[in-house]
């Protein structure tokens, strides 16, 4: 295998990682945002208050984008699968 091909292949799950990682992210950083913002305007330093929110946005984002997700990692798989196994044959 060459330094090439791994290098590829290091690529694409690093940008595979950011993709499924990204709606996730956007959400706690957006939620966690909105709830500073209130928090600062009524002076209530509570920090439960964004902890559970931000848990509770990535476990309504993982509902709304999982199936997403899964189809995504599902083709980087078969992607891997088909870039690997020709270079295993030889």
């Amino acid at each position: 295998m060459s330094e090439g091909a791994i290098s590829s292949l290091i690529h694409m799950a690093i940008m595979e990682i950011l993709w499924l990682s990204l709606p996730m992210l956007g959400l706690g950083l957006a939620i966690g945002l909105i709830i500073s913002i209130v928090q600062a305007t009524t002076q209530i330093n509570e920090q439960t208050i964004v902890f559970v929110a931000k848990i509770l946005s990535v476990f309504i984002g993982l509902i709304i984008f999982g199936s997403w997700m899964l189809v995504r990692l599902q083709d980087f798989t078969l992607r891997l699968y088909e870039s690997v196994i020709p270079i295993l044959r030889s």
